[in-house]
């Protein structure tokens, strides 16, 4: 049997609403995310083969940002589903191994908006100052950016965890759960404390993108003689923001099933489903179009390692 569970509106209440699924439906759709998820990172995995193979794309900042938002998407994206499988098949765990899979989950999760952030600025730099970019976007600068993006996202959930530590007991920390974010860190100080980080972290987040998409535009209309070049990086920008948009959901899912148990109680639980794929699974899809199919010099090498491609050669 399958369970889900929603915080009620008011954020001084802690009561939750429990919601039984079939049998069937719940196999069917751990089953179906569980396909996804190894379809995605089996891409995914053949995008880092390829990187690492070949020193063109680990000496180039471009691919090596890129690299660590696959990276980071494949860890995210199994950590996500572990969670949800164990969630929705009401299977608790130790809470030591809970948080941590929590903490991992909560910063690969925030890792994804600041690296398109970051990757919106390599474009923008390489498209209106390209005489400067070598200089600009080095290797060593390259990691250390990487670097501040987990330094960044740590500051989100460290306060959740020292506040954790303060307010519950020390049975707390040695008891068995079922490890969902909502139900772990669920004092009302976290809960609005997250909300006022989500608005300020995505709000930079949008004015980078929108920034870079602007000032990439007008580069494309002064340099006509590099516009397919322009009209590339403009592109990019464009899927980034897609997917960045994708990402932002995940900061207002639970409000929106809020909203959505008012009028369809009855299919929530089919909704959530469909909410949880479209904002946790498909944004992790997208990175594998952007450069792995998108990109001439990677596609050309990727497509070397793709299974059909060596059943065909055979």
């Amino acid at each position: 049997v399958f369970y889900l569970l929603f915080p009620q509106v008011p954020m001084n209440e802690t009561r939750v609403v429990i919601l039984q699924d079939t049998f069937a439906s719940a196999v069917a759709k751990n089953v179906l995310l569980v396909v996804l998820g190894l379809t995605i990172n089996y891409i995914n995995g053949i995008l880092i083969h390829t990187y690492r193979k070949h020193q063109i794309f680990y000496t180039n900042p471009r691919y090596i940002l890129f690299a660590h938002l696959v990276l980071n998407d494949m860890l995210q994206l199994c950590l996500s589903i572990s969670l949800f499988v164990l969630s929705n098949t009401s299977r608790k765990i130790i809470c030591p191994l809970c948080l941590i899979l929590l903490c991992v989950s909560v910063l690969t999760t925030h890792n994804t908006p600041l690296n398109l952030a970051v990757m919106a600025v390599e474009c923008y730099i390489a498209v209106c100052f390209p005489l400067h970019h070598a200089q600009l976007c080095t290797i060593q600068r390259t990691y250390a950016l990487i670097g501040g993006i987990w330094a960044m996202t740590s500051l989100i959930i460290l306060p959740d965890i020292i506040i954790l530590v303060v307010t519950k007991p020390p049975e707390f920390f040695v008891s068995t759960m079922r490890c969902e974010r909502t139900s772990v860190f669920d004092h009302p100080v976290i809960m609005l404390k997250r909300d006022v980080q989500y608005i300020v972290y995505l709000s930079g987040v949008w004015f980078i993108l929108i920034y870079t998409y602007c000032h990439i535009f007008f580069a494309a209309q002064a340099a006509k003689s590099s516009a397919h070049k322009s009209k590339k990086a403009r592109n990019t920008i464009l899927l980034h923001g897609f997917q960045l948009l994708l990402c932002m959901l995940s900061y207002v899912d639970h409000f929106l099933l809020r909203v959505l148990m008012i009028w369809f109680l009855k299919y929530i639980i089919h909704i959530a489903f469909v909410m949880y794929v479209v904002v946790m699974v498909l944004p992790r899809l997208i990175s594998p179009i952007l450069y792995g199919l998108r990109d001439k010099v990677f596609r050309e090498h990727f497509t070397k390692y793709l299974v059909c491609t060596v059943i065909i050669k055979g």
